[in-house]
């Protein structure tokens, strides 16, 4: 299943989602609040703190997990993806989210956050 426009518009347009990975035994860990961007019908978030992050970790080595946000609740795959469009993502966050300032925002762009992406696909 991927995203429909709908889950697309809701999650993409949410200010805040919480997001949870899976653990080896199929349960959620605990719910993390995230930033999340749209880019085309992709939806991205980064790890402000960078890859040691435990909620970053997690999720890579789960490689699936629960979202919720604007009334959508899906399972999703955590995708590392090399391919990302960052200076496109850079943008979404900057557009979404500079209103919380250079500190914040800067947190989650530019090169060092580049690596640190993850696209949510809706499963």
């Amino acid at each position: 299943m991927s995203w429909t426009e709908q889950q697309l518009t809701r999650v993409g347009g949410a200010t805040e989602i919480e997001l949870a990975s899976r653990r080896s035994d199929g349960s959620l860990r605990p719910y993390t609040t995230m930033w999340v961007v749209r880019v085309d019908d992709d939806l991205y978030v980064r790890s402000a703190g960078g890859p040691d992050r435990p909620w970053y970790r997690h999720a890579l080595a789960s490689g699936t997990g629960r979202v919720r946000a604007a009334g959508v609740e899906a399972d999703v795959r955590f995708a590392h993806d090399d391919e990302a469009p960052q200076r496109a993502i850079d943008v979404a966050y900057h557009a979404k989210y500079d209103r919380y300032g250079p500190g914040p925002v800067g947190h989650v762009t530019g090169r060092p956050s580049h690596p640190v992406t993850i696209r949510l696909e809706g499963i």
